[in-house]
C-alpha cells in the first residue's frame, strides 16, 4: 500500500511543474591589430666596394587586415629616400634601403619615387627582408657610421 501512494505523489508533483526559457547572445569583437619588430642591418667593414647587406622585421596583423609598411629617410642631415645618410660625427657615407633583392626599389613612405611594402595580415608572424646597399667609390674617414630608421606599420 505505501508502494500506491508515493507513485501519486510524484505524478502530482510534475502536473504542477513549469518551465521558463530565454535566449541570450554571444558575441566577440575582433579589432584589426598589427605588431611591428625590425632588426639592425649592419654593412660590416667598409673597404670602397660596395655593400649589399639584409635585414628582416617581423609583422604580425589580424588575419585578413591588409597593411603598409612605410621606411622613414633616417636621421642622417640632408636624408632624402633617393639618398639616405650614415653619419660619424661630421663625416658621412651614402645608403639606401629597397623593397627588392634587385635593390632597385626604394622602400620608404610612397612619396618621392620610393614605395611602401604592402601585404595582408595571417595571423601569424610574416617576415619582411628590408634591402641595403652602401655604394662603393665612397672615401669616408674612419670611424663607425650609423643612421636611425623608423618603420612605421599602418593598418
Amino acid at each position: 500500500m505505501k508502494i500506491f501512494l508515493i507513485v501519486p505523489s510524484l505524478l502530482t508533483s510534475q502536473l504542477w511543474a513549469a518551465t521558463q526559457t530565454s535566449n541570450f547572445t554571444v558575441t566577440a569583437t575582433v579589432n584589426a591589430n598589427c605588431t611591428i619588430v625590425t632588426n639592425n642591418l649592419d654593412f660590416g667593414n667598409y673597404l670602397g666596394a660596395q655593400i649589399d647587406a639584409s635585414t628582416t622585421m617581423t609583422i604580425n596583423c589580424t588575419n585578413g587586415t591588409p597593411y603598409t609598411v612605410a621606411l622613414n629617410i633616417g636621421t642622417g642631415s640632408g636624408a632624402t629616400y633617393a639618398n639616405r645618410i650614415l653619419t660619424s660625427g661630421a663625416s658621412t657615407m651614402n645608403y639606401n634601403l629597397f623593397t627588392d633583392t634587385v635593390r632597385t626599389t626604394v622602400w620608404g613612405d610612397g612619396t618621392s619615387s620610393s614605395q611602401l611594402n604592402n601585404g595582408t595580415g595571417s595571423g601569424t608572424n610574416q617576415t619582411l627582408t628590408v634591402y641595403g646597399r652602401l655604394p662603393g667609390s665612397q672615401t669616408p674617414t674612419s670611424g663607425t657610421y650609423t643612421d636611425t630608421v623608423t618603420a612605421t606599420v599602418t593598418y
